[in-house]
């Protein structure tokens, strides 16, 4: 059903003003728990850190970043939508959220890759990976990370009187604004997809084709596979659809047109930007599965009294050091 012009021009805000407040106070207290136990984590372990763990730090950090910006928004969005801290600090807090979540998406595809390099090409890596390659693919994810965000600093992020404080931009530069959104979503979320979907395919099928390989080994893979998984099935791929969608919609609407069911795609859009947000509360799994001594010492108790652990779990963490 179309609906009239001026049912078209309101939106009720109210499912946005209680809604993301929780959201954000819950993933601000687990995120900010979880991530410093990383940290604590990452430092206790810093001389047996694997090429991985560079990763896994990068990814704390970049969490970090934008946990320290969601009381703002607390403020923003119990304030029925006020913004108060002025129109630098509004672009410099959605700057933070776009790092963040392609900093995340960034990091765990490499995580993927190495997993991948060293169990498929084990032998053609081993010895060949270093901590300065590490560094240098870290440098680079920054690097492109910001780019790939920066022109979000372009737009309009205020209203008029400055008193609001846009996720995307305002209607005049709305045009504009999709074309650079679904730019970000191709390259920053699309090709990280796709690589990731290659290497955990090609990784699934090594796995169940070589009988050689040691159980703890494919516990780890499958264990990561599952928190990625996780991942970018709650937190990325519905905020992509639905920002998008939402940006079309509104689109639409300026050009004279609506339907009934806009409404819904605009709270699909909020309940998007809140999980993808969660994102910094889900990453710490990342550090926990990430640590093969976990796994181990639950494995050692399943199979006590069975067969020796040194047999089963050995090379496990010089694997997992190098790769």
């Amino acid at each position: 059903m179309m609906e009239s012009n001026a049912t078209c021009q309101f939106v009720n805000f109210d499912f946005t003003h209680k809604f993301l407040p929780s959201v954000y106070v819950t993933v601000f207290t687990l995120g900010v728990i979880g991530n410093c136990l990383g940290l604590k984590s990452v430092y206790d372990n810093w001389k047996k850190m694997g090429n991985v763990n560079i990763f896994v730090l990068n990814l704390c950090l970049a969490d970090i970043l934008y946990l320290l910006t969601l009381p703002c928004l607390v403020v923003y969005y119990a304030s029925n939508s006020e913004w108060i801290f002025g129109d630098v600090f509004c672009k410099v807090l959605r700057l933070c959220f776009c790092i963040n979540l392609y900093g995340s998406i960034g990091f765990l595809t490499c995580i993927s890759v190495y997993r991948y390099l060293g169990i498929v090409h084990t032998l053609r890596v081993k010895g060949r990976i270093t901590a300065k390659h590490s560094v240098v693919i870290v440098s680079l994810v920054w690097f492109f990370v910001f780019l790939q965000c920066l022109p979000d600093m372009f737009f309009d992020k205020t209203s008029s009187n400055k008193t609001t404080c846009f996720d995307t931009t305002s209607d005049q530069h709305i045009r504009e604004y999709l074309k650079y959104s679904i730019g970000r979503t191709v390259v920053g979320f699309g090709i990280p997809l796709l690589i990731m979907l290659c290497c955990y395919g090609h990784v699934a099928f090594t796995l169940m084709t070589k009988k050689d390989i040691d159980v703890i080994l494919k516990l780890s893979c499958l264990r990561l596979v599952v928190v990625l998984t996780l991942l970018f099935s709650i937190c990325f791929i519905p905020y992509h659809i639905f920002r998008n969608f939402n940006l079309a919609t509104r689109i639409s609407k300026l050009d004279g047109t609506c339907q009934k069911w806009y409404s819904n795609v605009y709270i699909a859009n909020q309940v998007g930007n809140a999980l993808a947000c969660m994102n910094s509360a889900i990453n710490p799994l990342v550090y926990l599965f990430n640590s093969d001594e976990l796994l181990m010492k639950c494995f050692m108790r399943c199979r006590r009294g069975r067969q020796s652990p040194a047999v089963s779990c050995g090379g496990i963490i010089l694997s997992d050091a190098k790769y």
